[in-house]
């Protein structure tokens, strides 16, 4: 028997659950259920990240103390966990006296040792506010592009980062002051002291492959001393021995994971805290963390570990981000959507069976396409998996007073079942969902297949075959019963239908043994269809939600909101002009005749390029972010042969901005660049005369 530790990331406690966060958690929801059900002891825990800046400044907008605020999230936070059935053993909070004892603990063994060091730095300060401001709280005028409102740290126009004192014309974020340049101490943290056993434990397969190229580049590029310190006012826990200097949020963060389990373990004495946390322990510690914060868990984390006499994490499991139709999550389309607001709308297991489908173990970004979440769903779990019980049940319970038979007589397709069990369990080990569902839905194919050719519906008219409408409904059954196994750590709240409609709990060690002469209960409905009016009223009440929040529904999301639509289209839509040959442009002959209206329905834009990319596996594409003043879009470009990526960041160029959204092969896109010019190496992009602004419409 394993003993595991499971922890996901802490969410960050000023803000809702969304479905981003979702993917992390049922991703390892899901490996939790499966190691459970193979019989090792797992300990599943999380916490709320409740410290820092954004924490104290927003308690201060709402008038309330930040313990109220941190308690009133951590309470929609558990709720909203589980209603998806994400199965914690543990949901606690890094504002705890746990944390602050480990913190301090991990603190004053890593200075014991020589590992903190202190150094004066200079840092922007505002005056109004009495308090030393992080880079993200000072914004002023981006010192490459001249973009106005920029953050401290990086440039969201040019994409260009600095330092905060870089910026022109800087202000508080907080306060609209002028901020000021004072000088301050700082404790650091030596994380280059750790270079060697960091290099060592990568290698023994701490992260995966992908994961590991990047780090080699952050050790190559050089270590650095890590700033652990924050200065008053800062809600945190303060330094031990300073009077006004407290844990950076990403020291005691991750500290949370050792706080939550220690809650656990006082409460379950059955479970030794200091036997998962000794550094030759050999219980497992494991991570599921998104990519955006490697650096923390990869470097920061294990470091700390090894230096205040712990061991290091067993391994981590990192995935990349959720999109929406393609694009970014984005408030104005109604995408950046709220976990309770998706559970209005649809069941929890929609959710999980779709992320499920699509998640390979790999840092890959996952898009959740809606059409696609309805389609897929009702193929697979409705019309493959719940109508494989239903067609079969009746049947039983009408004629055999819901006895199964005694034997099961289609031996072999029951043991290409169970051998599928041993692929199904790697793929789980490896996080490797998407390819276990393939597999079940092509065993689930086979079982639809055989009632197709057994069709019980016949033989039930005929008395002489009532022998073999038996043997056909409890070999179906059955199906069903090793389906239904396989997918319980996918879909907790069905399987819990299927085991009172069978009458037995699905273990994973049973599911070999076929289940005959055994009584089962009247069927009733177990998964309801779902269909697209309900994404519509879901997209509609997450923009109501947002602005309800005070969160104006139009506001851009950042860097990269949208996926978008480029010159380069599939040959059978170009043919659908005049003069236009599969793939190539006929220059000799004029397209079909358009009036004013037509073209005045087209809206031209300024927009600043802010990104530039190769698109693998395209020969002529470049994928380009655009800002256009109130949003960004991302295009896809036919311009290759004419210019190179890095020399297009921060040009402007004049964009078709209101071209209806296509799916392409490379994403969906929403948008065109102009161009001009005969092709190969002679495109010219049109350019706005200079003064022009992003958005600017050009008439």
């Amino acid at each position: 028997m394993r003993k595991i530790l499971v922890t996901c990331a802490l969410p960050y406690a000023n803000g809702s659950i969304h479905l981003g966060h979702m993917l992390e958690h049922i991703q390892a929801d899901i490996w939790v259920r499966y190691q459970r059900m193979k019989g090792n002891q797992i300990t599943f825990v999380c916490a709320d990240d409740t410290h820092g800046t954004p924490i104290m400044l927003k308690a201060g907008q709402l008038g309330i103390a930040p313990e109220q605020l941190i308690a009133q999230v951590r309470q929609e936070h558990t709720a909203d966990f589980a209603a998806f059935g994400i199965s914690f053993d543990n949901y606690y909070s890094t504002h705890s006296p746990e944390n602050e004892k480990f913190s301090d603990e991990i603190y004053l063994k890593l200075r014991e040792k020589g590992y903190i060091k202190t150094e004066k730095i200079s840092q922007l300060y505002d005056p109004q506010k009495g308090m030393f401001l992080p880079d993200r709280f000072v914004k002023g005028t981006c010192p490459r592009c001249k973009a106005p409102d920029q953050y401290g740290d990086n440039c969201e126009v040019c994409g260009a980062t600095y330092s905060p004192a870089d910026l022109i014309n800087p202000y508080s974020a907080v306060s609209g002051a002028t901020p000021e340049m004072r000088e301050t101490v700082h404790y650091f943290f030596d994380l280059p002291a750790f270079e060697k056993p960091l290099r060592q434990w990568i290698a023994g397969g701490a992260i995966p492959p992908e994961a590991a190229g990047k780090l080699r580049e952050w050790f190559d590029a050089g270590l650095r001393c890590w700033d652990i310190s924050r200065d008053a006012p800062y809600f945190g826990f303060r330094i031990p021995d300073t009077e006004d200097k407290y844990f950076y949020v990403w020291l005691d963060a991750p500290v949370g994971y050792l706080g939550s389990f220690k809650n656990y373990c006082d409460r379950h004495p059955e479970i030794s805290f200091d036997e998962y946390v000794a550094p030759d322990s050999t219980c497992e510690m494991r991570h599921f963390i998104g990519k955006d914060i490697l650096y923390f868990h990869s470097l920061f984390w294990p470091a700390m570990m090894a230096g205040s006499s712990h061991r290091m994490p067993t391994g981590l499991f990192i995935h990349g981000y959720v999109t929406v139709n393609g694009a970014k999550m984005s408030k104005s389309k109604g995408t950046f959507i709220k976990a309770s607001t998706y559970l209005r709308h649809f069941p929890p297991e929609a959710l999980r069976y779709y992320y499920a489908a699509k998640m390979n173990g790999s840092a890959e970004d996952l898009d959740l396409n809606l059409e696609d979440f309805v389609a897929r769903v009702n193929a697979d779990v409705v019309n493959k998996l719940v109508n494989l019980a239903s067609r079969t049940a009746v049947f039983i319970t009408r004629q055999f007073d819901g006895m199964l038979a005694d034997t099961l007589t289609e031996d072999g397709l029951f043991t290409r079942f169970r051998e599928a069990g041993k692929l199904i369990e790697e793929c789980y080990e490896k996080c490797d969902y998407s390819r276990a569902i393939r597999e079940i839905m092509a065993l689930a194919d086979e079982a639809n297949r055989y009632v197709d050719a057994r069709a019980p519906w016949i033989q039930a008219k005929d008395p002489e075959q009532k022998a073999a409408l038996h043997e056909t409904c409890t070999n179906s059954l059955n199906f069903f019963r090793i389906l239904m196994t396989y997918l319980k750590p996918v879909l907790p709240d069905l399987a819990r239908a299927a085991e009172e409609f069978l009458g037995e709990e699905l273990r994973w060690e049973s599911a070999a043994t076929p289940l005959t002469g055994h009584r089962i209960n009247p069927f009733k409905a177990l998964f309801r269809r779902i269909d697209m009016k309900a994404v519509e009223a879901m997209l509609k009440d997450s923009k109501e939600d947002l602005a309800a929040q005070g969160k104006p529904a139009g506001t851009p999301e950042g860097k990269g909101s949208s996926s978008t639509r480029n010159g380069e289209q599939k040959a059978k839509d170009k043919a659908q002009a005049k003069g236009k040959s599969a793939g190539h442009d006929d220059d000799s002959v004029l397209a079909p005749e358009i009036t004013i209206d037509d073209f005045a329905k087209v809206d031209l834009r300024v927009a600043r390029i802010v990104k530039a990319e190769h698109v693998d596996g395209a020969e002529k594409l470049i994928s380009l972010e655009l800002d256009i003043g109130l949003e960004k879009r991302h295009v896809f470009a036919g311009i290759k042969s004419a210019y190179k990526p890095e020399d297009l960041v921060g040009r402007l160029t004049v964009m078709v901005a209101n071209l209806a959204p296509r799916k392409m092969k490379f994403g969906v896109s929403e948008g065109m660049v102009c161009a001009a010019g005969p092709g190969g190496k002679d495109i010219f992009l049109l350019t706005p005369d200079s003064g022009a602004e992003p958005g600017m419409r050009i008439h």
